[in-house]
């Protein structure tokens, strides 16, 4: 006998309850911000930082894959786990900028120190967050390298070939709310081109296999020099969040 739905819509809208309950789960949420970092994770470094055990992990991550947050990619004995695609990490990052609170961390030096380098600078998905992508992004647009639209001007364009870039412009920009921060940074494919040539320029660099990053010398130098300087102020500020 075919299943039947106890109730009949007036017309087919997407079950985004069946989403939102996949995400509904603290060990899950933790699971999605940890591959906000655009990287690969095994099932046991993605339990670790969970605090759960291999075993349920996998259970979690079945879940979020089942409903397409998440895929699953088998290389020899190890499976690796991403976000879907930048379409999920829209969602994630979405969802972070409308919660009103966080998940609980330990009272300890360390989790202080990495909740602020988190605010700090870290990477959403494939583009730069936090006050570093924020500061950055308004400054662009500030100095006449962005427009009101979030593309590149003839300027901005100059900037970034003149950073090593070919051809910035075939990669479109957009807004993407910052969770932490409120505000906009650069998203989009120019986000993401943008960010690819500030780590390999070694302009940022990652913090471990956190989402965090840190701003390196020859990046201060470099924004200095394309008169946004004031990004570093912005940087090297305290905000709210970080005492607690």
């Amino acid at each position: 006998m075919p299943w039947l739905p106890d109730r009949l819509f007036p017309e087919a809208v997407p079950d985004i309850a069946g989403t939102a309950a996949a995400l509904a789960d603290p060990s899950r949420a933790a699971m999605c911000a940890a591959l906000m970092n655009g990287l690969a994770w095994t099932v046991g470094e993605l339990g670790s930082y969970a605090g759960i055990a291999r075993s349920t992990a996998s259970e979690h991550i079945d879940v979020l894959a089942a409903r397409g947050i998440v895929t699953k990619v088998r290389q020899g004995r190890h499976c690796y786990v991403l976000l879907a695609g930048a379409e999920a990490a829209r969602i994630i990052e979405g969802l972070g900028a409308m919660a009103t609170s966080t998940l609980p961390t330990a009272r300890s030096l360390n989790a202080w120190t990495a909740n602020r380098q988190l605010l700090a600078a870290r990477t959403c998905y494939h583009h730069l967050a936090g006050r570093l992508g924020v500061g950055l992004a308004e400054q662009l647009q500030e100095y006449g390298y962005l427009n009101a639209s979030w593309q590149l001007t003839d300027r901005g364009e100059a900037l970034l070939v003149a950073w090593g870039l070919p051809e910035p412009r075939r990669a479109p920009g957009e807004a993407c709310l910052d969770s932490t921060e409120r505000r906009f940074h650069l998203g989009g494919r120019l986000g993401a081109a943008l960010t690819d040539l500030l780590f390999h320029q070694d302009w940022i660099s990652r913090i471990g296999k956190s989402r965090a990053v840190a701003l390196t010398e020859a990046g201060r130098e470099a924004l200095m020099q394309a008169g946004l300087g004031a990004v570093l102020a912005r940087l090297d500020e305290s905000s709210p969040s970080d005492n607690g």
